[in-house]
């Protein structure tokens, strides 16, 4: 049927887009880590420029301007790439609004989703210029890390198809201790961001121990107070030595804690998951979480480099993609519609 071929069309098109929000998310994530969240200190421009070429060629001047943020033609071009891509992501993101509406005689359409999504686009954006304007605080910069997260997660929620069953009394508990595994690793994301935001990755230079010691000295005080004021510059971190251990020990406490509510939702989707994308999902959740925990492992061992840094930014992603794909398979049928796939 016609509407079947343009919900397939629909399905691919968001494919195509988890696909660029995940470019989109490991793009910020090298930004951030290559210090460029201010390589352009204005937006949607550049030094009022749509490219930093342009800006290049008044150099003397911008930096006449800006004494103390001379103008780095590197950390500009990473900063507006990332704008660049987020650009065409959100292109694809009013496509599928507008196919929403165009399918809307199709009961299998997700019709609320698309139009959430062109809302979160227009609040990322907002915290993508608050990111700048507000001079990298934390609070923004971790808020805006999240919401890239959930448009991932929408996006692939959208692209993937739902179950086709109803659901056994066994895999109702089960969808439970999936969404709690979500939680749980949508809480760590965010002290991952808490961690990365403030300048405290390398707080801790050894693993298993944090500076020689099980339970280091930690100031919890500072280290979680959200809201500084403004006209703080919060490039390299504000804060001091002991508020940035416990920033960082909280996130590797929180990756323990994560890890064995994730290994418990893969061991209960594997005995209890009655279909073939459970299983499947399971199997990937465990992948997703055993290569996190090796990457975060290496990058403390090694010495923060970039490569690894960016990685782990990337496994995050990876993880959440796992989890919702498993929590997809789930569904129960009341969400389904009359979905049939397209011959």
């Amino acid at each position: 049927m016609p509407e079947t071929r343009k919900l397939l069309w629909f399905r691919r098109a968001a494919l195509a887009a988890t696909v660029l929000c995940a470019v989109v998310v490991v793009v910020g994530a090298w930004v951030r880590l290559t210090h460029a969240g201010l390589g352009c200190p204005d937006w949607p421009g550049c030094y009022g420029h749509m490219h930093p070429g342009q800006a290049a060629e008044r150099v003397d001047e911008i930096n006449a301007a800006n004494p103390d943020r001379p103008f780095d033609y590197q950390k500009a071009i990473n900063e507006m790439v990332h704008r660049y891509i987020v650009g065409g992501l959100g292109l694809l993101v009013i496509g599928l609004a507008a196919m929403s509406v165009l399918n809307r005689g199709d009961p299998a359409q997700p019709r609320v989703l698309p139009w959430v999504l062109l809302a979160l686009l227009v609040l990322q954006a907002l915290l993508g210029m608050w990111t700048v304007t507000l001079l990298l605080k934390p609070l923004i910069v971790t808020l805006h890390l999240l919401g890239g997260l959930l448009t991932l997660s929408i996006l692939w929620w959208l692209a993937l198809p739902p179950a086709r069953r109803e659901l056994k009394p066994a895999e109702r508990g089960l969808r439970r201790l999936a969404i709690t595994g979500i939680v749980v690793l949508a809480v760590q994301v965010a002290l991952g961001g808490w961690t990365s935001t403030n300048y405290a990755a390398a707080a801790c230079p050894d693993f298993p121990a944090c500076q020689g010691s099980y339970w280091p000295p930690m100031d919890f005080g500072n280290a979680f107070i959200l809201w500084r004021g403004l006209g703080i510059d919060y490039e390299g971190g504000v804060l001091d030595a002991p508020a940035r251990v416990a920033i960082h020990y909280s996130h590797r406490l929180g990756a323990y804690v994560t890890t064995i509510v994730l290994l418990l939702v893969v061991a209960g989707a594997w005995r209890r998951g009655q279909s073939a994308a459970t299983r499947m999902a399971a199997i990937a959740v465990g992948i997703a979480v055993a290569l996190q925990v090796a990457i975060g492992m290496n990058l403390v061992w090694r010495g923060w480099p970039l490569s690894l840094g960016t990685a782990h930014n990337a496994g995050a992603a990876l993880l959440v993609l796992a989890t919702v794909a498993l929590l997809r398979s789930l569904s129960p049928r009341s969400e389904v519609g009359r979905y049939r796939p397209s011959r």
